[in-house]
């Protein structure tokens, strides 16, 4: 099949869309933001890319803190939301209905709605062009209670969460496998009559 060349753009997909909290519990501001992922496991770490010129970035850079809530589908309008509103003009917790929670270990609210929230702590900014990446520690985990089996297994595929492909939301498929299927060794069937 024939390959058609573009521009150099920001072409990986699909992301997570989630909701960046931040400030604290009396001045805070929510987000969406689809540039964030993992740096690391151990230390656990994450980042956030935000431009300069958005309202949350001074307020991140000053406190150095900030909550990455993932989005539930259930999440959509306010994910969209908190995207294209800005924090300058309106408490976007109260036009989304979003209920803030205190967090475990920073002063920025969690999101009552969202089945994960992890708190960070940044550690470094690094300017990248059009964003810049603030790298923190995750500080704390919370989880919905609902996500946890009778065993404590964690099933945050449960959680309907969204992903961001090229300007659309979606919510999550269905399960390929699980990792490492693909060279698991298959159990021999015991052919033995009794």
């Amino acid at each position: 099949m024939a390959k058609r060349i573009m521009k150099p753009g920001t072409m990986i997909s699909p992301l997570p869309a989630v909701l960046i909290s931040c400030g604290d519990m009396e001045h805070s501001n929510v987000f969406t933001a689809a540039w964030t992922g993992i740096l690391s496991s151990n230390p656990p770490r994450a980042y956030v890319s935000i431009r300069p010129e958005r309202h949350s970035y001074g307020i991140i850079s000053e406190k150095k803190e900030f909550v990455i809530n993932l989005a539930s589908s259930k999440m959509a309008k306010a994910l969209d939301y908190c995207g294209v509103k800005s924090g300058r003009d309106e408490d976007k917790f109260l036009s989304c209905s979003l209920k803030k929670i205190d967090s475990i270990e920073v002063a920025c609210p969690t999101i009552k709605q969202s089945p994960l929230s992890l708190e960070c702590r940044v550690f470094k900014i690094v300017p990248m062009g059009s964003h810049d990446m603030f790298m923190a520690d995750i500080v704390s985990v919370s989880a919905d209670e609902h996500l946890f089996d009778k065993q404590g297994r964690f099933e945050l595929e449960k959680s309907d969460l969204i992903s961001y492909i090229h300007g659309q939301y979606f919510s999550q498929g269905k399960l390929l496998g699980n990792f490492g299927w693909s060279v698991r060794k298959k159990k021999k069937k015991n052919n033995k009559s009794k």
